[in-house]
C-alpha cells in the first residue's frame, strides 16, 4: 500500500513537472519522470497508460518505444479511454512496418472511441464507411447512422 501511494505521489509530481519546459530538457529529470510514468502505467492506471502511451508513440526514440506506446494505448483503450482508442484506430489504419493496414481493426477501435464520446472517431467512421478501406466495404447505411449520432 505504501508503494502504491509512493507511485501515485511520484506520478502526480512528474505530471506537474511535465509542464515545465526546463524539466523536460534536463536529461536526469526527464529520465526520472519517465520512470514515474512507466511505474504508474505498469500498475494499471488507465490515465497513466494513455498519457505515457501517447508520449512513447509520438516522441519515443526507436521502434521499440513506439510499439510499447501502442501497447499501452491498447490497454488504456480496453479500459475505456476514448482518446487512446481513437489513436489505436489511427495506428491500425496506417499500419506498421510489421503489420499491414487493417481498416476492420480501426473500425473496432473507433467504435469504442465513439461510444466513449471521442468527437473525431465518429467522423472517421463516417469517412471510412463512405469510402471503404482495406478489409471494410463501403456501407452508406452505417455511415448515415454514425453521421446522425454526431449531431
Amino acid at each position: 500500500m505504501l508503494l502504491r501511494f509512493r507511485a501515485r505521489l511520484g506520478y502526480w509530481l512528474a505530471r506537474r513537472l511535465f509542464h515545465q519546459s526546463w524539466c523536460v530538457r534536463q536529461p536526469r529529470i526527464w529520465q526520472w519522470m519517465e520512470g514515474q510514468f512507466a511505474r504508474m502505467a505498469n500498475l494499471g492506471d488507465i490515465r497513466a497508460q494513455s498519457f505515457y502511451g501517447h508520449i512513447l508513440a509520438f516522441r519515443g526514440q526507436g521502434l521499440g518505444a513506439r510499439e510499447e506506446g501502442v501497447r499501452l494505448l491498447r490497454l488504456a483503450a480496453l479500459g475505456g479511454d476514448g482518446k487512446a482508442a481513437y489513436q489505436v484506430g489511427v495506428f491500425s489504419l496506417a499500419g506498421t512496418p510489421s503489420k499491414a493496414p487493417d481498416a476492420a481493426e480501426a473500425v473496432r477501435w473507433w467504435t469504442i472511441a465513439a461510444k466513449a464520446g471521442h468527437p473525431l472517431a465518429a467522423s472517421r467512421l463516417v469517412a471510412l464507411y463512405e469510402q471503404g478501406g482495406p478489409g471494410v466495404l463501403a456501407d452508406p447505411e452505417l455511415a448515415q447512422r454514425y453521421r446522425s449520432g454526431m449531431r
